[in-house]
């Protein structure tokens, strides 16, 4: 015959119990809105259902450990909490397991000898030192959020974790370098973040490595102020254009992902059609001409007369107005040639 669970044969030692102490104890009764849990003092535990991650499958009998979290509740029991002692249980695990170099996230509790923290039963301990690389005005800014750090010193008898975000932050750098540079290459499309505007060019952040954008491949158009096309803290896409491993250096241009206006302005005219141009300079062999729009062209000289003793300045002269008809266009190699139809003056 089984022994009915008694409460009076349950140890009556005193106890005292604080918030934060972890015991381990058995279910005595299970209630709707939680179980009561005796954890071998006078007093009682109270362990809410919504505590469990499966309320259903717990039984009187279950023994674990649980976590302290009030002293008394309003019906004069001990508030506990299963999933807070299953988490420490778990971060001391964490903690154990930890060596020199290992990453480990956490989040700052307070300021004392540098940002401070727990896992577990260990204490974390990041000196000001080792919280970042640059200037930290306000350290009491990073409590109560999630950081990673890396470990540079570990004692397992007094429990206690030294760590380094400013080392985890040159590690990543390194990593984030190495595989820049293993992977970039001319022609590769990159996005980047203006950081510096210089009066001949801006410094670009791609994967956390400064490029460089000459003023002269950033637009077609003459720049008076590149602050009037590029704004710092602005992401765009650029072109690689240059690398120099050895150096590292990487050219960029954002010219190279624009169309030319040149070339817009050759799709647009069509072999065959007339035009009104300028004859901006002679060769031997012909003369340049300028049409309206802005495209420049070859007119042959085999193109202006079918005498063949002529030559060009015959024909034209600089600054002639002429209507030329388009005889051909290679928009790959953006050039137009033309035949002499008229002139104007």
């Amino acid at each position: 015959m089984s022994e009915k669970f008694n409460l009076d044969l349950i140890d009556k030692t005193f106890t005292s119990y604080k918030k934060g102490q972890s015991f381990d104890g058995v279910v005595v009764l299970k209630r709707n809105d939680g179980i009561i849990f005796n954890i071998g003092g006078k007093n009682d535990a109270f362990i809410p259902a919504d505590d469990f991650e499966d309320y259903d499958k717990i039984k009187i009998g279950d023994r674990f450990a649980v976590v302290i979290t009030n002293q008394k509740n309003e019906e004069g029991l001990i508030e506990a909490s299963k999933s807070l002692a299953d988490a420490l249980k778990l971060a001391n695990q964490n903690a154990q397991t930890l060596k020199l170099g290992s990453k480990f996230s956490f989040v700052p509790t307070g300021v004392g000898d540098g940002l401070l923290s727990k896992m577990g039963d260990y204490s974390i301990i990041i000196p000001f030192t080792e919280v970042s690389e640059h200037y930290v005005k306000n350290y009491q800014s990073f409590v109560g959020k999630h950081l990673e750090a890396v470990v540079t010193e570990i004692n397992k008898d007094e429990k206690i974790i030294i760590g380094s975000i400013k080392l985890l932050q040159e590690q990543i750098k390194v990593a984030v370098e190495k595989n820049f540079w293993n992977s970039i290459f001319i022609n590769k499309i990159v996005r980047g973040k203006v950081e510096r505007i210089m009066p001949y060019g801006a410094f670009v952040n791609v994967d956390g490595v400064d490029c460089f954008v000459h003023i002269s491949n950033i637009s077609y158009n003459r720049i008076e102020k590149i602050e009037n096309i590029l704004k710092i803290g602005e992401e765009l896409q650029f072109k690689v254009i240059k690398v120099d491993r050895e150096n590292k250096k990487v050219e960029l241009s954002l010219k190279a992902l624009l169309e030319n206006p040149k070339l817009t302005q050759i799709k647009e005219l069509q072999v065959g059609n007339i035009y009104e141009g300028e004859v901006v300079k002679l060769l031997q062999f012909g003369a340049i001409v300028k049409l309206e729009s802005g495209v420049s062209g070859l007119l042959h000289i085999s193109n202006c007369t079918e005498d063949r003793t002529k030559k060009i300045y015959e024909i034209v002269k600089v600054g002639d107005k002429v209507k030329v008809e388009l005889m051909s266009k290679d928009e790959n190699e953006m050039k137009v040639n033309f035949r002499l139809t008229n002139q104007l003056n």
